[in-house]
């Protein structure tokens, strides 16, 4: 059983990993056809043999870097008599600062459109909370950089600062609802997974915090008025996927999926609930594609990359998301050595969960579920299964359970 420091490593470092395989230096993030992957994946001998050494990480975990380094610098300039931080002006502050120091690293990256406008009116000057509504602001880049933010202020008393700290680093960048909104989801998955919140319940229990959103949006007032009209957006997808899925909050036991529900369906579905035929890009979808792959991999690693990491949309952004959630919940369970040894960044992902897990040390995280810190068991094999029935007297058995139209790499870029 994996102890907590050792799940804010997994979530660290599985988040690259996702992100680094779902890129494969961009030949996989902007290849839109799942298939061809997956058949790519094969001639390379599977998830098994693959060697990462070349394999660079995207934008997205350089950014999630950024934000963890910003957390960091905080908690060293402004903590509190009692050893916590707040999620205040100069927590976002730092992070968009971070945020400009990070593109020194972006070459061959791919960081999307919206990321470098607000980035260069940073370095000419603009201050952090200036970046004006944009209608196009919708995208994933918020979304993929913001887990650790759940790592810190888990715990129900923390829920206005995950809120705070959340919503601003993506409005940093991404001033639209469904943009920031994706920063939020993500950063309130990462902490359900460490209050020991089973994943079934997390889009229930997601749909009934959303208050929690816009009661700091309406307070602070910044562009509320605007954002009325994309307001509820991304709530209503929510609820629409959880009752696709058949997921309610009296009875989650099991999620539906269909009895095809392969590569090509997969992809088609993804695709489906975008905004532009490119699943996972926008704040949105990036996170229910994320939490789709999450749930149908029951705990196994490699199943988890090839619904979530290898398809035909926006892949190394719901490999980073899912990748994060993947870490805090099951640790390094079930993932290969060959997957770990070679990451780029692996030392700096580790040092900032080590210094993360001693800044959530000194915050209290108050319950929301009476198995907080529980880590979650992943499915066991049939194998282990029979070892485990042995020591257990049975006891231990696991939960039984395209392509549309083609577009320029770029323009998928700047669906960010």
């Amino acid at each position: 059983m994996d102890d907590l420091s050792t799940r804010f490593r997994a979530t660290m470092i599985l988040s690259a990993v996702g992100d680094v395989i779902g890129y494969r230096n961009g030949e996989w993030e902007f290849n839109y056809k799942g298939e061809d992957i997956h058949k790519q994946l094969k001639d390379l001998g599977g998830l098994k043999k693959l060697n990462l050494k070349r394999w660079k990480v995207s934008d997205d975990t350089v950014m999630h870097l950024a934000t963890a380094r910003a957390l960091v610098k905080h908690a060293q300039n402004y903590t509190n008599d009692d050893g916590s931080i707040d999620a205040d002006d100069a927590l976002h502050s730092t992070v968009a600062d971070e945020y400009v120091a990070c593109f020194d690293d972006m070459e061959d990256r791919a960081p999307g459109k919206a990321t470098k406008v607000a980035v260069a009116r940073f370095e000419k000057g603009s201050e952090w909370n200036t970046t004006p509504y944009s209608k196009s602001g919708g995208g994933c880049g918020a979304s993929m950089r913001s887990m650790c933010f759940g790592l810190v202020f888990y715990g129900l008393n923390n829920r206005k600062k995950l809120t705070a700290s959340s919503i601003e680093s993506g409005r940093i960048t991404h001033n639209h609802p469904t943009g920031f909104l994706g920063a939020w989801a993500t950063a309130f998955l990462t902490a359900y997974a460490f209050e020991g919140i089973p994943p079934l319940q997390w889009g229930s229990k997601l749909l009934s915090e959303f208050h929690y959103a816009y009661e700091y949006l309406e307070s602070d007032g910044r562009n509320w008025e605007t954002y009325q009209k994309d307001l509820k957006f991304f709530e209503e997808q929510w609820k629409k996927y959880l009752g696709l899925r058949k997921i309610t909050a009296k009875s989650p036991r099991l999620a539906t999926f269909p009895k095809a529900y392969g590569i090509k369906e997969r992809d088609s579905w993804y695709d489906s609930i975008s905004f532009s035929g490119w699943g996972g890009s926008s704040g949105h979808d990036s996170v229910i594609i994320s939490y789709d792959a999450l749930l149908g991999c029951k705990g196994d690693w490699q199943e988890f990359l090839l619904r979530g990491a290898l398809h035909g949309g926006d892949s190394d952004s719901t490999g980073a998301i899912g990748g994060a959630w993947f870490g805090a919940l099951y640790g390094f369970k079930s993932v290969p050595k060959n997957h770990l040894k070679d990451v780029e960044y692996l030392e700096k992902l580790e040092g900032l969960a080590d210094s993360l897990f001693q800044i959530s040390e000194n915050i209290q995280h108050d319950p929301t579920n009476e198995v907080v810190n529980a880590p979650v068991k992943r499915k066991l094999n049939k194998k282990e299964e029979k070892e485990e029935g042995k020591k257990e007297d049975g006891e231990g058995k696991s939960e039984e359970t395209q392509e549309k139209k083609t577009k320029k790499s770029n323009e998928k870029t700047e669906a960010k």
